[in-house]
This record gives structure tokens, C-alpha cells and sequence, in this order.
């Protein structure tokens, strides 16, 4: 019964999540914003996750789920509604730093009791179910605010995004009705994050997650805007981007047959190198229809980066720390989530969108073949 409410829960909350990565930019592009400023905006998301991820994941691990979950509904709910009521640029940044506030919080509630609930013969499983749950929303979202972009504005496409949060505010505010009892408080002296860093799977682990959260953040950043400089409308972009969403979908409902076939390491490595070819075609094309099918390949190499790393930081995690050892890889996506569009909306606006591209896929090149010395090494050893 609570993974399955998990699951409603991760879709409810990431419907507003994701349609916001797509009215957000297009947004603050209406008010005269330029790829560097929208870059400003978008990074926003990231920066005060990357600070308060590990104390989040630290206070997660003494106090339980039930508070974080009510912070992390609420808090999306509130942010989402502020640009409905004022909408305006300045207030553009207020809101994508709630956003990403929030949704940090419930992001790792929902993921370190899903891990908590299962057995460890399951998690992969629960951990496949749950990413479907973010992968349906990241299909329904970015589609959902495009077509309403169109035909109601920006302003109250904000609102339109917020009601599935409300229901999913309810149930967290219900939680202690349906949240087992699996909650193991740990104590302040647990350790430090660097005893976390020490641990060479759990390290190993929170850099492939990086590598592939940079590729599935640049696309949320550049497609709009590629898209709007092709001279697509708001409801083709948002198609584009649900054939990304839709890849996902499909990866992890194999992903447990794939993983074991080819081992978590191997899976990775090829997923970015389909992630890098993926995103070398981008600039070679404008059609729509193309962009969505390269949207779809790209999909497939992303698809399986966030369940894998999940299972494995869990795995690696010493008892009573995975809410920790889950912050620490939020902190290090969030990281990247800052800083890739403020660097990459800064080359956007010099060199132009083709170089952004580009050197994305040259970067996943290189995290590929990194990776593939790691798995040849491991198997020698």
C-alpha cells in the first residue's frame, strides 16, 4: 500500500515539478530574458539544494518521513502559485528557489522510504516503480504546460500546474496513516559526509550520477529554447519533450531485466554513450519530428541513471546513514544543476546553442569511457 501512495505521490508532485522546467524558461524568454538570463533563473533551482541536500538528509535520518513529506508538497504547491499571483521576472527567481527547495525534500523522503520499505532482494524494484512515477509526470508535465501555454498564457498555465499538488498535500499531511513503521533514528554522531566519500562504491557511484544528471538538465534547460529559436510553438516543444519522457518510461520498465544481463556498471556506461550521440544530432536538425525522435534516444541513455544510482547509493550506504548518503547525491546533482546552466547559457549566448550541444556530447564521451576503465579495472581485479 505506501508504494503504490509513493508512486501517486512522486506523479502528483513531479506533474507540477516538470511542467514548471518548461514554463519557467519560456516564461522569463516572454519578459526579454537572454539565454544568460534565463540560465540565472533555471539555476536557481539547484542553488540552495546543493547547500541543504546533506543536512536535509541527516535531519531526514533522526526525524522520519512524514515532515519532510508535508514541507516538500506544500512548499511546490506555494511556489508554484506565486507567479499566478505576480507575475513578473524578479518574482520568477522567488519561485524556482521554493521549487527546488521543496521538491529536494520530497524528493528524498519519498526515495529513502521506498528504499526502507522493500526488502533487498526489491529495491531495485521499488526504486524502477517509483522513477516511473517521476518518469509519467516528466511525460505529462512538460506536455500538459505547453498545450496551456498556448491557449491560457503563462500566468495561469502557474496555477493550472499547482492542483495535483493539492491531493498530494493531503496525503502527505496524512502520512502517519500509511507510512509504516521503519524509521531507525540515527544520532548526530553518526560520522561525517567525508567517511561517506571514503566508501570507493558510494563515490564511484555519486559521479555517475552526476555525469548523467548534467545531460538530463541540460536538455530541460536547452530544448526550449532550441525549440523557440526553431520557431516551434509552446505545444510542439512540450511534444518534443514528452518523446524524452515517454524513452524514460520504457527504459526502466526493462531496466530490471537489462541490469541483470549486463551489470549496473556496464548499463551506465553505455547509456552515456547513447546519451552522447544523442545529443552530437541536436544541431543537425529542426524538425520537430526529428528533435523528438533524437529526444527519444537521448531518453534511453538517461532513463536508467537516477533508479540505478538510487539502488546503489542505498546499497553502499553504512545502516542508519542512507538519508545522508541520498543527500550527498542530491547535493552533487544539484551542483551540477547550478552551475551547467549558468556556464552553458553563458557559452549559449557567445557561441551560440550548436557549441552547447556539442560539448555536452564530448563531455558524456569522456564520463563513457571513464566509466568503461572503471568496469574493465573491476573486472580484472
Amino acid at each position: 500500500m505506501a508504494l503504490y501512495i509513493i508512486i501517486l505521490l512522486t506523479f502528483l508532485v513531479h506533474v507540477g515539478f516538470a511542467g514548471s522546467r518548461l514554463v519557467v524558461p519560456l516564461f522569463a524568454v516572454s519578459q526579454g530574458a537572454s539565454p544568460f538570463v534565463v540560465g540565472t533563473v533555471v539555476s536557481v533551482y539547484a542553488a540552495l539544494p546543493a547547500l541543504l541536500a546533506l543536512p536535509a538528509g541527516r535531519l531526514l535520518d533522526r526525524l522520519g518521513f512524514k515532515t519532510p513529506l508535508v514541507f516538500g508538497t506544500g512548499g511546490v504547491l506555494f511556489a508554484l502559485l506565486l507567479p499566478f499571483i505576480w507575475p513578473s521576472l524578479p518574482v520568477l527567481y522567488v519561485t524556482v528557489c521554493v521549487l527546488g527547495v521543496s521538491f529536494m525534500f520530497f524528493q528524498l523522503a519519498t526515495q529513502t522510504l521506498a528504499g526502507a520499505i522493500a526488502a533487498p532482494s526489491e529495491r531495485s524494484r521499488n526504486f524502477s516503480w517509483v522513477s516511473l512515477g517521476f518518469a509519467s509526470a516528466n511525460f505529462t508535465g512538460p506536455l500538459l504546460s505547453g498545450f496551456l501555454i498556448d491557449q491560457i498564457g503563462h500566468a495561469r498555465t502557474f496555477a493550472a500546474i499547482a492542483m495535483p499538488l493539492i491531493p498530494a498535500t493531503l496525503f502527505a499531511l496524512a502520512g502517519s496513516r500509511w507510512i509504516p513503521d521503519v524509521h531507525t533514528p540515527t544520532e548526530k554522531s553518526a560520522g561525517s559526509a567525508f567517511d561517506l566519500l571514503r566508501i570507493k562504491n558510494l563515490r564511484d557511484t555519486l559521479i555517475a550520477s552526476g555525469i548523467v544528471s548534467a545531460a538530463w538538465d541540460l536538455y530541460q534547460f536547452f530544448m526550449p529554447l532550441y525549440g523557440h529559436a526553431q520557431g516551434l510553438s509552446a505545444t510542439a516543444i512540450g511534444t518534443v519533450m514528452s518523446a524524452f519522457a515517454t524513452s524514460i518510461v520504457i527504459v526502466r520498465l526493462i531496466l530490471p531485466w537489462g541490469v541483470k544481463r549486463t551489470g549496473e556498471i556496464r548499463m551506465l556506461t553505455y547509456a552515456m554513450f547513447v546519451a552522447c550521440a544523442a545529443y552530437a544530432l541536436f544541431p543537425l536538425f529542426q524538425s520537430p519530428w526529428t528533435l523528438a525522435a533524437i529526444s527519444f534516444l537521448l531518453g534511453i541513455g538517461c532513463g536508467c541513471g537516477q533508479p540505478l544510482s538510487l539502488a546503489l547509493v542505498y546499497n553502499a550506504s553504512p545502516k542508519g546513514r542512507v538519508g545522508e548518503a541520498n543527500g550527498m547525491r542530491i547535493t552533487v546533482n544539484q551542483v551540477v544543476h547550478f552551475s551547467i546552466p549558468l556556464v552553458f547559457g553563458a557559452l549559449g549566448s557567445v557561441a551560440g546553442l550548436t557549441s552547447v550541444f556539442l560539448t555536452n556530447s564530448a563531455f558524456l564521451a569522456l564520463g563513457g569511457c571513464i566509466s568503461r576503465r572503471a568496469h574493465v579495472k573491476s573486472t580484472a581485479d
